[in-house]
């Protein structure tokens, strides 16, 4: 899976002249490895949590920084539904991704674009944030306005939250 996503969203982003920085290293499951991998040295690490509403009709891309706690109850008040994590079946139907290479830029595969993507409001401004580019094994790092920017390019819904 990892490959073939990653070469699509390279490529994506040097389409759109996209600048940013890709850094390998071993796959990264946790917010933990990140840490371990000192890659929260080189920018804002995000963390990405691929979400349903109770129906499984709407499926949610919320994205905020790694260090950052995420309560699904705040956050369902917060967009108007009861949430639970999306299923790896959902993951792969919706993103192409497997567990573990969650990312906004994984909506580049969503041809339907029917993933809501919901950034905290905390990311605005930010220098370098960084986000798999469709594998764990490697961190792309660009100014969140490119970010939101390719995300919103590609046509899905984007709407900010506070977290």
């Amino acid at each position: 899976m990892g490959d073939d996503a990653r070469a699509r969203i390279l490529e994506t982003l040097q389409q759109q002249a996209i600048p940013y920085q890709l850094a390998e290293h071993p796959p990264a499951f946790t917010m933990a490895d990140i840490e371990a991998y000192g890659l929260n040295a080189q920018g804002l690490v995000a963390k990405n949590l691929f979400l349903r509403d109770a129906k499984g009709k709407r499926h949610f891309l919320v994205v905020v920084a790694g260090d950052k706690p995420a309560d699904l109850k705040t956050l369902g008040a917060a967009l108007g539904t009861r949430l639970s994590f999306a299923s790896a079946e959902r993951l792969e139907k919706y993103l192409c991704l497997q567990q573990g290479e969650v990312s906004p830029l994984g909506v580049l595969q969503d041809e339907a674009r029917a993933v809501e993507v919901f950034f905290d409001e905390d990311l605005r401004g930010q220098a370098r944030v960084g986000v798999h580019p469709g594998t764990n094994a490697a961190t792309i790092f660009l100014s969140f306005e490119n970010l939101e920017k390719i995300v919103k390019n590609h046509g899905n819904k984007v709407a900010f939250t506070r977290v």
